[in-house]
């Protein structure tokens, strides 16, 4: 992070899951799940700038599909942090993005979060840690996980999260198909028969253990939203073909990423599957 008095800028990483299990769906619509997520080295850049002759909140983005009003995520946390510390809103942010928007990384979620704790820290931390999650919360069920900012089994909605140490730094390569899926519809087309969750109850299965990759990566999402789309299977089995430990989709999707066992291996996969233009690929690593 570099900072001044009137201009902070800040790295605002993305994440995948490692895995998800949707165990059930509330009353209220949401579903139940529990996830092993972790950040990546992937990451957007924000920008505040404190204005010292105006009083309100506003918003840019490099990306043309990232909304520039109050329905941005990132504007709303903004927004929120002044009406719950009963300070006045007077902050200009931009995001320059890299993320890809709508690919299953928390993109949104993640710049609500750095919004956030930027401008808490900024203000003399008015809101205690826990009840800024809180806050996150009621933005997006991921908002919390970044907040956090350390790898993390979640349960709920993704609100309840303790700390996973059971994971190494190993370099990934993210495949966004460049078709952005909404997480609605995917839940929507979920058919809670065919999840994979058994008797994995809260992540117990993980306990005082490392994350197998072959064994213990899966996504119960992953049928619904290759039923939208069926590029996401292919996807996961070229990067299995090419020398992936595993692959698997990333949160609602489209995202696929492959965890490699040496940076070699993933750096000669990431030059071979950057030839197809019709993706983005990165290369990058689990951030423990």
């Amino acid at each position: 992070m570099s900072k001044s008095p009137h201009r902070i800028k800040l790295s605002s990483p993305a994440k995948v899951n490692l895995f998800l299990h949707v165990t059930g769906r509330r009353d209220d619509g949401y579903h139940n799940l529990i996830t092993l997520m972790c950040g990546i080295g992937l990451s957007d850049t924000i920008t505040l700038n404190f204005p010292s002759d105006t009083r309100q909140t506003s918003i840019t983005c490099s990306h043309p599909d990232v909304p520039e009003d109050a329905t941005n995520l990132a504007m709303q946390a903004a927004n929120l942090f002044f009406e719950s510390a009963s300070l006045p809103h007077s902050v200009q942010i931009h995001i320059e993005k890299r993320i890809p928007v709508g690919a299953g990384l928390g993109g949104g979620s993640s710049n609500a979060a750095t919004v956030l704790t930027a401008l808490n820290r900024r203000f003399g931390s008015p809101i205690k840690r826990e009840d800024l999650m809180r806050l996150g919360l009621s933005i997006g069920a991921d908002v919390p996980f970044f907040i956090f900012g350390k790898p993390a089994l979640a349960s709920g909605i993704g609100e309840r999260l303790r700390t996973f140490e059971g994971l190494e730094p190993y370099p990934i390569v993210v495949i966004f198909p460049r078709i952005g899926i909404s997480t609605a519809t995917v839940y929507k087309n979920l058919n809670l028969t065919l999840t994979k969750y058994k008797n994995k109850h809260s992540g117990s299965f993980l306990d005082n253990r490392k994350l197998s990759i072959e064994h213990d990566l899966s996504n119960d999402l992953e049928a619904a939203a290759t039923a939208l789309y069926p590029n996401i299977l292919s996807i996961k089995n070229k990067l299995l073909r090419i020398g992936a430990a595993a692959s698997v989709m990333s949160g609602s999707g489209s995202s696929v990423f492959g965890i490699f066992r040496d940076k070699t291996a993933a750096h000669r996969a990431w030059t071979e599957l950057s030839r197809n233009e019709s993706w983005e690929v990165f290369l990058t690593e689990l951030t423990v």
